[in-house]
């Protein structure tokens, strides 16, 4: 029996060793894909993962929120809009370096996030929910009544921003654009995630009075998570705003709030990968049944039930639920 003992250890470490791998296989399947789509496939798919890309770092943004202090926001296309409006004001400037432009619209995200966030997170739950769709609908109003900036009906931009003085017109190289400022956002977050100020935002959505009684000021970590999460959500729409040459209230309602919601669902919540698989998900499911008839959504909104029902932890979990259902048969 004692010499048995040895000879388990290396049995025991060796999914150790591979777990850092699991962990990253997701993201490096994507972003191998992701690279290799456009010298594959013609423009048009190429246009659909541009567009699934600067919607999946907005999902992300939102995604990281909700392990990460328990926050469900129904409002975050307020900020996706603040970024997106924020590139339409710098090109009636005269601003079209993204450079500059950019994290102007990350700063706008940022700022709106936390001046909002500020008020919200006076609330908890359900509460928190309806306080942010509140404000999200309010924006919509406000910017649907501005003439100036093309109120409801929204106003187009004439061509994309430049980036260090080159045109972003071509549909290859703005994928390639975004496709690093996604991989730029999601390394971040990840980093974060595992950083001691993500350890400390599970404690709070695990049991918020104990990490108060430790002597963390919750509110205040709560706070720079939705601020950090409203500046990514800002530089998504400042991508989208470019994608579209178009701005307009419709990235300030509450059903692109829902949408984002949809996609971090779709996705899971296992990594911070998932959200942005979520985002394709239902940018590919919306784009294709689209094109086969008017009534997609009648279609889309019961496999949308499916997936939560069969997958709960959403499409990218199917794998370690898979893990999880096979070592117990072997135990």
């Amino acid at each position: 029996m004692s010499a048995a003992l040895p000879e388990a250890v290396p049995a025991a470490t060796a999914p150790s060793r591979l777990a850092p791998l699991r962990r990253h296989a997701l993201p490096l399947l994507m972003l191998a894909v992701l690279v290799i789509l456009p010298l594959a496939v013609p423009g048009f798919f190429t246009g659909v993962a541009t567009r699934g890309m600067a919607y999946g770092l907005a999902a992300a943004a939102l995604g990281f929120l909700i392990p990460h202090g328990g926050m469900i926001s129904l409002g975050h296309a307020a900020y996706l809009g603040a970024g997106a409006y924020a590139v339409l004001l710098c090109r009636m400037a005269g601003l079209h370096e993204a450079l500059l432009v950019w994290p102007i619209a990350a700063a706008a995200g940022g700022v709106l996030a936390l001046l909002l966030g500020a008020l919200s997170l006076r609330t908890r739950g359900v509460y928190f929910i309806m306080i942010t769709l509140s404000f999200a609908q309010m924006l919509y109003i406000i910017f649907s009544s501005l003439q100036v900036l093309g109120s409801v009906d929204g106003i187009g931009l004439p061509a994309r921003n430049t980036l260090a003085g080159v045109p972003l017109d071509g549909t290859i190289l703005f994928h390639y654009v975004v496709l690093a400022i996604l991989a730029a956002g999601l390394l971040l977050l990840g980093i974060l995630s595992r950083s001691a100020f993500g350890l400390a935002l599970r404690g709070v959505r695990d049991n918020e009075r104990r990490m108060r009684a430790a002597g963390y000021r919750t509110t205040r970590l709560m706070l720079a998570a939705f601020t950090l999460s409203g500046a990514l959500s800002g530089l998504a729409g400042a991508l989208v705003a470019n994608f579209y040459l178009f701005v307009s209230p419709a990235f300030l309602h509450w059903l692109l709030s829902g949408e984002l919601l949809v996609m971090v669902i779709l996705g899971g919540l296992g990594g911070v990968a998932g959200p942005v698989l979520g985002a394709f998900a239902l940018i590919v499911a919306e784009t294709a049944l689209s094109e086969w008839t008017t009534y997609w959504r009648v279609i889309l909104g019961p496999a949308v039930i499916l997936v939560v029902l069969f997958l709960p932890q959403g499409l990218s979990g199917w794998r370690r639920r898979g893990e999880t259902g096979g070592s117990s048969g072997h135990g």
